[in-house]
């Protein structure tokens, strides 16, 4: 027999087996003895058959077999950014065994400013999918709104928090608390804060009180006012309190960062970061300038990262391996009841229905805070 003309029903046939007998054989081997899966795979490697084909199974079960995760960063993001490859690690996790693939799905950066609906519909539109994790959008994103329209069960992580839509993510405003208080407690009165992404669009720079409050990248803001409200209780005015952002999350940008808030503020003692990437460049920049920490400088980060853990920084410990779980599991629940229950595939994702899942955070104290030496 050609290997051109081998299908799952001619093995099936010339094997004398069902055909759901060939597909477990690939798919299902618990189900077989192992002598018959042994016969079958011998056989179909003889004549060249690799499996049965995904496609035809894809229509025959109504189901892709693989996830979504739509990130708004470049797609190198999702392997460079610490957070993010621990927070896809837990999405790989809650897959393990499910036979269920990943298909990453990056917006990037440059078109969350003014996406073009257009471009979002085609890129969602065309993603082979049963479902999507939503991975921090600002609310009324484009892409989001392409993914609700394409009416697969869709879990929302980190932000927009009131979408609606299936949530999993972490209080960000109370989860940076520890961090200020840990300032305040050793006396710091010259504090700055640096931020990344606040905006849709592109910012960079100093944030005023009027683009904080307008902010719509929710979960940068909720750190940034947390921070501010722990900073007031210790009479702290926020308008004493310079905040920079950069909009892209990298070595570079943060390195930069640090560069713009200590040159413009040489009298701070104590800089709060709002993710680990933007306090290690704090210490980079400390390093090559000859600034201590924590003696002349006192640092803190959020993510609890390991690189940021091996160097002590004081950080705020989010679990984004966990979170990562969450989502996954969270989805894969909403993707069974919607294929076990297709007529209400629409009514599986309505807010009322919408399942929450708050993550708890921890403050690790490490060794970047200290009295200011003044």
């Amino acid at each position: 027999m050609s290997t051109r003309s081998t299908t799952l029903a001619s093995l099936a046939a010339e094997l004398g087996v069902s055909r759901t007998t060939v597909s477990n054989a690939y798919n299902r081997p618990d189900q077989l003895a192992p002598a018959t899966r042994e016969r079958i795979l011998a056989a179909a490697a003889a004549r060249g058959y690799t499996g049965p084909d995904p496609t035809a199974r894809s229509l025959r079960t109504r189901r892709q077999g693989s996830v979504g995760v739509l990130l708004t960063e470049h797609l190198s993001y999702a392997f460079e950014d610490m957070a993010s490859v621990d927070f896809l690690a837990g999405m790989a996790e809650a897959s393990a065994g499910a036979s269920t693939t990943l298909t990453l799905i990056p917006a990037g950066p440059d078109t969350v400013g003014a996406p073009d609906d257009a471009h979002a519909a085609q890129l969602v539109g065309s993603a082979a999918v049963d479902g999507f994790v939503v991975y921090s959008v600002a609310a009324g994103d484009a892409y989001l709104e392409a993914v609700r329209r394409r009416g697969l069960p869709v879990v929302v992580c980190d932000q927009p928090t009131d979408s609606g839509l299936p949530f999993v993510g972490i209080d960000d405003r109370a989860a940076i608390a520890p961090a200020a208080r840990a300032l305040v407690r050793a006396s710091h009165t010259r504090i700055g804060i640096l931020a990344i992404r606040l905006h849709r669009e592109r910012l960079d720079g100093v944030v005023s009180p009027e683009q904080l409050a307008e902010a719509d990248m929710h979960v940068q803001r909720s750190r940034v006012v947390g921070a501010l409200d722990v900073f007031a209780d210790a009479g702290l005015p926020p308008e004493s309190i310079p905040v920079v952002t950069r909009h892209i999350n990298d070595a570079r940008t943060a390195y930069a960062a640090a560069e713009e808030l200590l040159n413009a503020h040489p009298e701070l003692t104590a800089v709060l970061c709002t993710t680990d990437s933007m306090a290690l460049g704090v210490l980079a920049y400390a390093r090559d300038h000859g600034i201590a920490v924590p003696e002349q400088l006192s640092v803190t980060g959020f993510d609890g990262i390991a690189p940021a853990l091996a160097v002590g920084l004081s950080t705020v410990v989010q679990p984004n391996k966990a979170k990562g779980a969450a989502a996954g599991h969270m989805l894969a629940d909403l993707i069974d009841r919607a294929a076990s229950e297709p007529a209400r595939r629409a009514a599986s994702v309505k807010s009322e229905e919408s399942p929450r899942k708050v993550l708890r955070t921890s403050f690790h104290e490490g060794r970047t805070v200290a009295p200011p030496n003044v």
